[in-house]
This record gives C-alpha cells, sequence and structure tokens, in this order.
C-alpha cells in the first residue's frame, strides 16, 4: 500500500468516526466514553494498556474515568499525539460538545 492509498484510508476512516460522534445519543460529558474510544482505537485491551501506550500511570486513568481527575490539556494533548485523533474528535468522543472557550462570568 502506497502513501496515497494510506492517507485516503485514514481520511475515511476519520470521516467514518466523525460522523458516528456526530449521531451518537450521548449528549452529556463522559470521560469515560472518550477512554473507552481510544481503547477501541488503538486495538488495546484495558485501561492498564491504555496507561502504558500514553504513558501515564494506570491511577491517573482510573481518576479520568470516575471524574476525580479533571481532563486536562496536556493529557488531550498526549491522546492526540499517541492516537492520531485530532482534538477535536477527542473533545467528541467525551461528549464536550462546545464550539467555543472562554471564561464564564
Amino acid at each position: 500500500m502506497n502513501y496515497q492509498e494510506n492517507i485516503g484510508e485514514y481520511q475515511t476512516t476519520r470521516a467514518g468516526l466523525r460522523n458516528r460522534l456526530r449521531t451518537s445519543s450521548v449528549s452529556d460529558f463522559k470521560p469515560s466514553n472518550l477512554l473507552n474510544g481510544l481503547i477501541a482505537h488503538l486495538g488495546l485491551k484495558n485501561d492498564a494498556a491504555l496507561a502504558r501506550a500514553l504513558e501515564i500511570s494506570p491511577p491517573q486513568i482510573s481518576k479520568l474515568r470516575h471524574l476525580t481527575l479533571p481532563v486536562s490539556a496536556a493529557i488531550l494533548i498526549r491522546m492526540h499525539d499517541v492516537s492520531g485523533l485530532s482534538i477535536r474528535d477527542l473533545r467528541l468522543l467525551m461528549g464536550d460538545r462546545r464550539r467555543r472557550f472562554g471564561i464564564s462570568d
């Protein structure tokens, strides 16, 4: 398979993922959906394998899943680097549908 075929396959996969995310019925913020989506996308078995892939500790994954640790920008960027998914796609996976960000009054 040459480079152009790889790019086409990647774009088709990304478009399919984005369409599934937009049509999903999940509308609330759930970082566990992000973790489950990453595990599936990377073909991993469990949270421990995801922690190794992201080079973070397993307790951090557990804290993300149980909402005791926020999904920080650093973690999102690390997920982007490892998975190749855009930050937008990662935010959609966890149910963050905001288009703009800012400090609320």
